[in-house]
């Protein structure tokens, strides 16, 4: 090894530990374990009535503080327009609790969750059946469109269907939270088909990575500087020069709060807000 290579690598390491320490870090490690105990006793109720694949709470606007109604001044179309949540592998919809009630009190009117077994789906498979839970959402809110929100591997399964299958026609706005667009190095130590393709150089990330001219959803990716998940961490931003893709960064926050950061919640809240012409 030269002596410029060593002292870069070295230039590296010393980087890594200052972030690790930092105040920031330790305070967004701290968190993550909070919200995973939380998670691990309210997982059990995002397995009730799982058999049913469309699950939704619809909320009413009317009652709401002026301060919580910000939305519907803006956009009476974007507040009705319905929001489809996916979790990522090993979870399930109640990783969304404290989204849902973020959502809904800045005026969204309706959500639905999409659960799915990591252990016997696949990337692809699961993409079909979400394109299915669309459009059972369009038909039954009269919408044309819906926005998709995805954390982990529920990002690359709602990028997948608007990308790969079509589903740009009714998904106007894709969020992805932690989801390794780029692949992930931890997929090599899960010994399932869903944890393969999240691999980098894998096919279904090699296929992601191919033009797609035509497609029209938003896409906006928030990735953390602190994720154990998604290494290396950058990965989890959107590179593909054909899609419309803005890359958030958020500091100090582990995978698991992601879903959960007020920041986060509120950039999605604003973001959906509007409608723009990215889409026609």
């Amino acid at each position: 090894m030269s002596p410029d290579t060593l002292g870069r690598a070295r230039e590296q390491v010393v980087r890594a530990g200052r972030t690790l320490l930092s105040p920031a870090t330790v305070r967004g490690v701290a968190i993550e374990a909070a919200w995973v105990a939380t998670h691990l006793a309210m997982y059990p109720l995002g397995l009730l009535e799982e058999q049913a694949r469309l699950q939704s709470e619809h909320h009413s606007i009317e009652g709401l503080p002026p301060a919580q109604r910000g939305l519907l001044v803006g956009d009476v179309v974007a507040a009705g327009t319905p929001i489809v949540l996916i979790h990522g592998i090993f979870d399930n919809r109640s990783i969304f609790a404290p989204m849902r009630r973020g959502l809904r009190k800045r005026g969204f009117g309706s959500t639905y969750a999409l659960n799915y077994n990591a252990v016997t789906d696949d990337v692809r498979g699961v993409a079909m059946r979400l394109g299915d839970l669309v459009q059972e959402v369009c038909d039954e809110t009269g919408h044309d469109r819906v926005h998709v929100v995805g954390h982990s591997l529920g990002g690359l399964i709602g990028r997948y269907l608007a990308q790969r299958l079509g589903g740009d026609d009714y998904i106007h706005t894709l969020v992805t939270l932690g989801t390794p667009h780029q692949g992930t190095l931890p997929a090599r130590l899960v010994p399932l088909e869903v944890a393969r393709q999240m691999r980098s150089g894998g096919d279904l990330i090699t296929e992601l990575a191919e033009p797609a001219p035509t497609c029209r959803t938003r896409f906006i990716a928030f990735w953390s500087d602190i994720d154990q998940l998604v290494i290396p961490q950058p990965h989890g931003r959107i590179e593909h020069p054909d899609l419309d893709a803005r890359n958030v960064l958020v500091h100090g926050v582990g995978h698991l709060s992601l879903p959960v950061d007020g920041r986060v919640i509120r950039e999605i809240g604003t973001t959906l807000a509007t409608l723009d012409d990215s889409v026609d």
